[in-house]
């Protein structure tokens, strides 16, 4: 073996000891989604509430794991709204099925009215929903429907060109 062969395998087992960016799946309150709406970030937050029994909200899945993937100055978070029982029988599986990758939370919160204005005063509860927060900016958008990936792309270039 030569010196670059060599030096190529160092580089290519120090590259995959590197630690892997872990997905966060897992049931909260509302405070942990509280705390993700406010917190200080320097990245574009796309909060997209969703369920597994909800066909719109299946359709629009693919354009957030795209967006998860392809910007990496925009955090993607998808917020189950099935029954909490429902997450290792249900959720998990349909997640894994699906290959989807932001963090999934399942917010275990079943009295909606208690929290739902706290997200957007102009919530009906009607998901899917999509939170589009500027952080720095404090600019945010609310669109409670079905969204193109056109769409999705189109409201994170609004919220990021306000930079």
């Amino acid at each position: 073996m030569n010196k670059s062969q060599l030096l190529f395998l160092v580089c290519l087992v120090l590259l995959s000891c590197q630690p892997a960016q872990t997905q966060r799946l897992e049931v909260v309150k509302f405070e942990a989604l509280q705390d993700l709406i406010s917190r200080d970030s320097e990245r574009i937050e796309v909060i997209n509430f969703w369920a597994t029994w909800c066909k719109p909200c299946i359709k629009e899945l693919p354009y957030f794991q795209e967006l998860h993937d392809e910007r990496k100055e925009v955090n993607v978070t998808l917020v189950s709204l099935d029954f909490v029982e429902h997450f290792e029988e249900k959720v998990i599986p349909f997640v894994k099925k699906r290959s989807l990758t932001p963090d999934i939370l399942l917010l275990d919160e079943i009295d909606y009215n208690s929290w739902i204005d706290k997200v957007d005063p102009g919530w009906s509860g009607a998901i899917p929903a999509t939170l589009v927060i500027n952080h720095q900016t404090g600019k945010r958008k609310f669109v409670e429907s079905e969204l193109r990936k056109d769409e999705i792309e189109a409201i994170v270039r609004d919220i990021v060109d306000q930079n």
